[in-house]
């Protein structure tokens, strides 16, 4: 039996009819085409299928898309406007904080919820926030610092 689900998705509505046991994740990629939100370990672990529901970060592998009924989601895809990069999608590149990027999209967005937060946070603020966040090639360090480069710049990627 499939059960009505509207979702705003990167502030376009969607109106979908899905089975109950489906999770946000697999409506994102397979029913939005939104292959940004990746798939890591399925269970929680990783963090590389974060999103943000109403501006909080969530594993999408984890939450029921019946959950996110009638709420605000934002994917990778949603950050850029106007063909302008984001100042967050910016600053990882600028300071070589892509290496993969299989994680990338889950640590963007969990950083951007982080400083929607706190704008200024501290070093170790934004460690304790990526914690849910599994990276294998860089280390961290580039991270950390793409998004200090905000938080030092005033929201603008520094150099």
């Amino acid at each position: 039996m499939k059960h009505p689900l509207v979702l705003l998705v990167n502030e376009e509505r969607y109106e979908l009819e899905i089975r109950p046991n489906r999770t946000l994740l697999e409506v994102i990629r397979e029913d939005l085409g939104l292959t940004g939100t990746k798939e890591g370990c399925g269970t929680g672990e990783c963090g590389a299928c974060t999103v943000l529901l109403d501006g909080e970060p969530i594993n999408a592998c984890l939450t029921l898309a019946l959950q996110a009924h009638g709420r605000k989601v934002t994917t990778i895809e949603g950050l850029a406007k106007g063909g302008q990069l984001h100042p967050l999608q910016e600053a990882f590149i600028r300071y070589g904080a892509i290496q993969c990027g299989f994680c990338t999209p889950g640590m963007i967005l969990t950083a951007k919820a982080l400083l929607d937060k706190k704008p200024k946070p501290e070093e170790v603020e934004i460690r304790e926030a990526l914690v849910g966040n599994l990276c294998r090639c860089t280390g961290y360090q580039k991270i950390v610092e793409a998004i200090m480069s905000l938080v030092r710049a005033g929201g603008k990627p520094g150099p």
